[in-house]
């Protein structure tokens, strides 16, 4: 159940995305049972290749706990992270990541690859994925089949 509370909470981030036109991505970071950041997706908006939500929600996570170490934190993300974002979670020592749908094009929480567990790497992360599988991935296709409707 606490999984998919924090789950809920990552979908408001990217329902904000795509009312605003962006993939609706969203995630949130949980320290000590609280919500400490969040982000959703703002790349088009901002023109910027690091405006993933996850990044965003990192770098709020950073200024809260006043630390690049997010040790006891917990990533809930809509979408798998992808290898840039990864990096990120790795780097950030992010205790926990829960993601909810898959991402056959570039997900690196063991769709194409694991980043996230590589034991080559000084940091591995838990891992869960697919919670609110359905809802998480239902909200990228309305907005890419919406998106493609007004292409026509």
């Amino acid at each position: 159940m606490v999984d998919e509370k924090y789950m809920l909470a990552a979908i408001g981030e990217a329902e904000k995305a795509r009312d605003i036109n962006e993939v609706p991505i969203g995630a949130v970071i949980i320290f000590e049972n609280e919500i400490i950041a969040a982000g959703y997706n703002v790349r088009e908006t901002s023109q910027t290749t690091l405006s993933h939500a996850e990044l965003i929600a990192i770098q709020e996570a950073n200024g809260k706990i006043g630390s690049w170490r997010l040790e006891d934190c917990t990533l809930y993300v809509t979408l798998e992270p992808c290898p840039m974002c990864a990096g990120a979670i790795v780097q950030s020592r992010i205790k926990r990541v829960v993601y909810g749908a898959a991402d056959p094009k570039a997900g690196c929480g063991g769709t194409l690859m694991n980043l996230l567990n590589d034991e080559r790497f000084n940091h591995q992360v838990e891992l869960t994925k697919g919670i609110l599988e359905k809802e998480c991935a239902q909200l990228l296709t309305d907005f890419f089949k919406t998106l493609r409707l007004r292409k026509k």
